[in-house]
């Protein structure tokens, strides 16, 4: 089942969509990427059944669903911070009848996660709009067991495109350096394994880069 899994090159997290409303072909499409990608994902994160990890920015929730699955009696936290966007995780949940996925209201500081609660984390399309940085870095710090991963997967800043309102103007642009991203998890207390360029792996056209990092 693990080679039918994946984490998704079109989810569209909440952060940057507050009001998008999901209609079912956008849904089939995003679950049909998650689930290309997220092997990929599972292999970065070195994820095993039975253990826990947080989609920080779920957007409509199809990673999470697919990791729901495949993780089995793990658990799988989602985050977000729009009321929209939980609530369509939420049905989501429902309707596949997960028990082991938990979808919780994160916030602009914190992830609201429990402490030491996940194996690993994600964030994907998301950190480029963090505007509380050293706080919410803390907060990922925090949610991590010791030895846990967290991938961070965005894209690189086209240099004079706006920046998000808040946001420090060190990105650049609308998106962000991965030096940067490595500068203030360095400082978060992270350790940075190692960069890939171009995600998805295999990609035809890929427009993000992971960068890895260990409590």
């Amino acid at each position: 089942y693990l080679s039918m899994l994946v984490v998704t090159a079109a989810l569209a997290p909440a952060f940057v969509h507050a009001q998008y409303q999901y209609d079912a072909k956008q849904v089939a499409q995003e679950r049909t990427q998650a689930e290309l990608d997220a092997p990929k994902l599972v292999d970065v994160l070195g994820l095993k059944p039975g253990m826990a990890v947080g989609d920080i920015g779920t957007g409509g929730g199809a990673m999470a669903i697919v990791l729901g699955h495949w993780i089995g009696s793990g658990r799988v936290y989602a985050t977000d911070i729009t009321e929209h966007a939980l609530r369509e995780t939420r049905d989501y949940v429902k309707r596949e009848g997960l028990a082991n996925v938990t979808v919780i209201e994160g916030a602009a500081a914190a992830t609201n996660l429990p402490d030491a609660c996940c194996d690993a984390l994600f964030l994907r399309h998301v950190y480029h709009h963090i505007v509380e940085i050293a706080a919410f870095n803390k907060s990922l710090h925090a949610s991590l067991k010791p030895g846990g991963r967290l991938a961070i997967i965005d894209f690189e800043a086209r240099k004079g495109s706006p920046i998000p309102e808040g946001v420090p103007a060190n990105r650049i642009g609308h998106g962000i350096p991965k030096t940067v991203v490595i500068e203030e998890m360095t400082a978060a207390g992270f350790k940075h394994v190692r960069t890939i360029d171009a995600w998805p792996p295999g990609d035809k056209n890929p427009t993000l880069f992971l960068t890895l990092f260990e409590k």
